[in-house]
């Protein structure tokens, strides 16, 4: 489990009321857009969460004593603590279903950002243990039920009427280049860096950087901190590569962590045309980014049409996701 605490937000100890114990967990959405830089950018998410946190003190006719949920969930698979243990949540909708769940949010909206990550579903896993090793009894349901909204939205509804398995791999990130990683380098933390510019210079996510540093709140740097970045190492088996799906893969609605996997290489081969992401969905971006892969590659005219194919699948080696 990857905690980031109260302590590492800055927040002092929650004031909301004592809980014991509950039925279960009530697992959220925001209901709102949700920016897809969260899904890239391990920094945004933290300033999601604080924000979350500052509207709900904010908000005058709820009259919240602190963030309403217990712990939040983020794309990278880290869990954020929000009231915690032993405190009642504000965000099941009245005073009754406050006391009966505990509640977990997904950082993932109605627009934008609107699909769990695999390591998102694990944090809200860890999350769901934790509270159920402090009180909370076996349950597991979405706000929707009991209570009239469509949170937590579909996919994360989905996944809870299956009864919220784990998924296979855990809350480990995938990787996010070619190339394995290993810690034969270092880098010292100069003034106005950020762990984002960090991991972009050295070709590599915040989720990682986070993990190979051991690092519970990513957000906090000090200059002349030293931290481990990863070194060249020797390219991945074949076995640790993803095989060419086919061309038919790759169309408008396809979903899969593959396409993540794909557009992480082709940003790596300097060949991104995002603005932001990548992501899971197959998207133009992914395509225009595919052809201008192709045209490195020396592909030209209706060989260049940013649609995958065996060969310069093969060589932009990517890794299994």
């Amino acid at each position: 489990m990857k905690l980031v605490t109260r302590s590492d937000l800055g927040w002092p100890a929650s004031a909301a009321p004592t809980q014991t114990s509950t039925k279960g967990v009530k697992v959220h959405y925001e209901g709102t857009a949700v920016s897809v830089k969260l899904s890239t950018d391990h920094d945004a998410c933290i300033a999601e969460w604080k924000a979350i946190r500052k509207s709900h003190l904010a908000n005058k006719v709820e009259n919240y004593s602190d963030v309403a949920y217990n712990y939040a969930a983020c794309p990278h698979g880290y869990l954020l603590e929000g009231r915690s243990i032993g405190r009642r949540t504000g965000a099941n909708g009245n005073q009754a279903l406050n006391q009966a769940h505990y509640a977990i949010v997904g950082l993932v909206g109605s627009s934008g950002l609107t699909e769990p990550t695999d390591a998102m579903l694990s944090a809200i896993r860890d999350g769901i243990e934790l509270l159920r090793k402090n009180g909370a009894g076996g349950e597991i349901k979405g706000h929707r039920d009991g209570y009239a909204t469509a949170c937590p939205g579909g996919p994360l509804y989905a996944w809870v009427k299956k009864g919220a398995p784990r998924p296979a791999g855990g809350s480990t990130p995938p990787p996010s280049t070619g190339g394995g990683t290993s810690p034969s380098a270092t880098y010292t933390v100069k003034k106005g860096d950020t762990l984002s510019s960090i991991a972009t210079a050295h070709k590599t996510t915040v989720a990682a950087l986070a993990e190979l540093n051991s690092l519970k709140d990513p957000n906090k740097l000090t200059i002349g901190q030293k931290l481990k970045v990863p070194g060249k190492s020797s390219a991945p088996s074949a076995q640790q590569l993803e095989p060419f799906p086919g061309a038919s893969f790759f169309h408008g609605g396809r979903h899969s962590a593959v396409i993540t996997a794909m557009g992480r290489r082709l940003v790596a081969e300097g060949c991104g045309a995002y603005s932001s992401g990548p992501g899971p969905n197959w998207t133009n971006a992914d395509r225009s980014s595919y052809a201008a892969w192709q045209r490195k590659l020396g592909y030209t005219g209706s060989a260049a049409d940013g649609i995958p194919g065996a060969a310069s699948w093969a060589k932009l080696r990517v890794p299994k996701s």
